[in-house]
């Protein structure tokens, strides 16, 4: 018995060491925990900055970033060609439309003389020369035009820019090359004052209706009256020169308003009254009139 004592006695001793150990071993393993989590390692991380997002990705996400659509893309507008600028336009009138129609008709392009004014016959005139040198035929002159113009002609003298008739002389009548002379044509309307073969000056006139048609031949001044009155139609005939019955040359207020509009009653009439008062003075009773085609 005294031996079942000491063995169960060594027994109790050896059970209140192993709890002792026990509790000793369960507060280290709390206490070892965290380590022991530790022990999952985590993948390792490259060292230096983050990398950057591959091209057309969201960065941080990796899937594609959004791209703009062709549509949405504006595109720059075509440079548009500079307006012409108008240098002389129709309806005008003054100096530069003289220049422009002497230049013209240096060319061959305006078959009269300078008026200035700027009318259908020079809108064709100018329309023709564009066409000749592959610009825009407008019939306007635009700085284009007016520089191509200027480099193909000669500064104009005044007598070309301001000449005393509208339609350039006629080549003389042969009848009229001797003597002194009232050299008038029908098919320039125009008269010429000639003496010995030179041209002194010259204007425009116009002639009578188809009913009242002035005469053509050759006559000589007769008579002549500085404020003479129409004995049958009872208007002024101003620095008449009478050459063939009651037919004269004269000054025409009518014609100097209204222009080839209108007509005579046969005689030639003036419309430059300081031409004409200066012509009368020089003009003598018996000096040759001729009158042609």
């Amino acid at each position: 018995m005294a031996l079942i004592r000491v063995a169960r006695s060594r027994a109790a001793a050896a059970a209140a060491a192993l709890l002792a150990g026990a509790l000793l071993a369960g507060c280290t393993a709390q206490a070892t925990e965290p380590t022991a989590r530790a022990s999952v390692r985590p993948s390792p991380t490259l060292s230096g900055p983050a990398p950057s997002a591959t091209p057309g990705t969201s960065p941080g996400t990796g899937s594609p970033s959004p791209t703009a659509s062709p549509s949405a893309t504006k595109k720059p507008k075509a440079d548009r060609a500079p307006r012409p600028i108008v240098v002389i336009a129709q309806g005008s009138n003054g100096g530069r439309v003289r220049e422009l129609q002497a230049r013209l008709k240096q060319l061959g392009f305006f078959g009269r003389n300078p008026t200035g004014y700027y009318g259908s016959v020079t809108t064709s005139a100018v329309r023709a020369f564009q066409s000749r040198h592959k610009l825009p035929a407008s019939g306007t002159v635009t700085d284009t035009t007016w520089a191509k113009l200027r480099s193909l002609t000669r500064e104009p003298t005044r007598d070309a820019m301001y000449p005393p008739t509208g339609n350039p002389v006629a080549k003389l009548d042969p009848r009229c090359r001797t003597g002194r002379v009232l050299c008038i044509s029908k098919t320039s309307r125009t008269l010429a004052w000639v003496v010995d073969g030179r041209v002194l000056s010259a204007m425009d006139v116009r002639f009578g209706s188809q009913y009242t048609p002035t005469r053509e031949g050759t006559f000589s001044v007769f008579a002549k009256s500085r404020h003479h009155v129409s004995t049958i139609y009872h208007t002024p005939m101003p620095y008449a020169m009478f050459f063939s019955g009651g037919q004269a040359v004269h000054y025409s207020s009518d014609f100097a308003a209204r222009g080839y509009a209108g007509a005579s009653h046969g005689c030639v009439n003036v419309r430059d009254l300081g031409r004409i008062s200066a012509l009368f003075d020089q003009v003598r009773v018996g000096d040759k009139v001729v009158v042609y085609w």
